[in-house]
């Protein structure tokens, strides 16, 4: 079956995507969110796009389909690409090139009126002429005004529009920085697509997190709420119930993981009155809604929070005391950097030298479990762990049990 290469609905096409990159190796069968017919045309669709980088897998299973990015060759984010396909209608295409043809210089200020009558003479010249009401372009205008392409001035009761001033582009090098590794980094890969000399873009990086790109649309909006402090309402998928949730929220930062390059949402939940935090790639939508007359409020009790949250989990702040995790290693004498690491990594916890090759690190956070994978790193160093919190305790052994049993030694508490 034929298919469009433009989309209108993002929404879509990144749950697909997410399906074969972000989550990947499902077959065809398995994908059972759609029928097989959508999923053969969006596969054909994101195929278009990415085919360099789709693979598959035969298992017994089916075929498995995914895709595979190197990010030590690959230096631009692929998955851009998503963005740049969208699709216009042939009035779309004619009212916009008419529109910056007519103010096509930040000299030129025109009324309503007057660019509606100069659209019309334009237009006249043709056999069947488009019309435009002055309801679409009023729309078309003030749709162009909010994403800063044209700027409006009040004279008395009437609006004027000009065509908003150019700022020169940054250096090639920064802009190719900020679009592989800053939240919406997708807005420096367009400007990057009107310099020349592509091969200019090439920077290395050695960790590249470029999943967070198919979140744009939703981190954008979630940053233009902050930044009229505005609640909002969020549809939120929860791998709990397994159904979309909606809830009533005032988001107050967005978080992202060194470590992973996972991305969070801390906000303000009306219905739990408390501040919990959302992965932003679980959130479907975002609709702004009034302004939080609290705002500040929330904001000042997260930073104070934050004082002790190692990652973005919250889960016994309640009002009851802190978890506690201490832990001492020992390294040999050419081994400095261990305790040069822990003092580096340490994040708000305490690290003291205990002894001449050993060290101990500390710390008060309202959700241990947080720390665990980090623990492990050093798990062949430590002579001594203590856990305030005994289910945190108790999950750490089991994975150490489990862990000796796969590597066939003895292990245990």
């Amino acid at each position: 079956m034929a298919y469009s290469e433009l989309v209108k609905n993002f929404n879509r096409i990144r749950d697909y995507m997410r399906e074969f990159y972000v989550f990947g190796f499902k077959s065809r069968e398995e994908y059972n969110k759609k029928s097989a017919r959508s999923y053969d045309n969006e596969r054909r669709r994101i195929e278009s796009w990415l085919g360099d980088y789709m693979c598959f897998r035969q298992s017994p299973d089916g075929k498995k389909v995914f895709l595979s990015i190197d990010s030590r060759i690959t230096y631009c984010n692929p998955l851009y690409k998503a963005w740049k396909t969208r699709s216009f209608t042939d009035r779309d295409i004619l009212l916009h090139f008419y529109l910056f043809d007519i103010l096509c210089s930040p000299e030129i200020s025109m009324s309503l009126n007057e660019i509606a009558d100069e659209l019309d003479d334009s237009l006249s010249e043709f056999e069947n002429p488009h019309t435009f009401d002055e309801s679409t372009l009023r729309k078309k205008l003030k749709e162009y005004v909010e994403e800063g392409m044209i700027s409006a001035e009040k004279k008395g009761k009437v609006q004027y529009y000009r065509r908003a001033e150019q700022s020169e582009l940054p250096q090639k090098a920064l802009l190719h920085f900020f679009s592989e590794v800053a939240p919406c980094g997708v807005i420096g890969s367009f400007l990057l697509d009107r310099a020349e000399n592509e091969e200019e873009r090439f920077i290395a990086f050695k960790h590249h997190y470029i999943t967070g790109s198919l979140d744009s649309e939703v981190l954008y909006r979630l940053f233009r709420a902050i930044r009229k402090r505005r609640a909002v309402a969020v549809e939120v998928f929860s791998k709990t119930a397994q159904e979309i949730v909606l809830r009533q929220v005032v988001p107050l930062k967005v978080l992202s993981s060194v470590q992973n390059g996972r991305q969070y949402l801390m906000a303000f939940c009306e219905e739990e009155q408390r501040i919990l935090s959302f992965r932003l790639d679980k959130i479907i939508s975002v609709v702004e809604k009034g302004e939080s007359k609290y705002f500040f409020e929330h904001q000042k009790k997260l930073e104070e929070i934050q004082k002790n949250i190692w990652g973005v989990s919250m889960k016994s702040y309640d009002g009851k005391c802190l978890e506690h995790i201490d832990f001492t290693i020992r390294y040999d004498r050419f081994e400095k950097y261990i305790h040069n690491r822990l003092v580096r990594e340490k994040r708000f916890g305490k690290v003291e030298k205990t002894g001449k090759n050993m060290s101990r690190f500390s710390v008060e956070v309202y959700d241990s479990s947080e720390l665990i994978p980090w623990i492990r790193t050093f798990i062949s160093r430590i002579v001594e762990i203590n856990f305030s919190n005994a289910e945190t305790e108790r999950r750490f052994w089991e994975d150490f049990d489990t862990m000796c049993k796969l590597y066939g030694v003895e292990g245990g508490a």
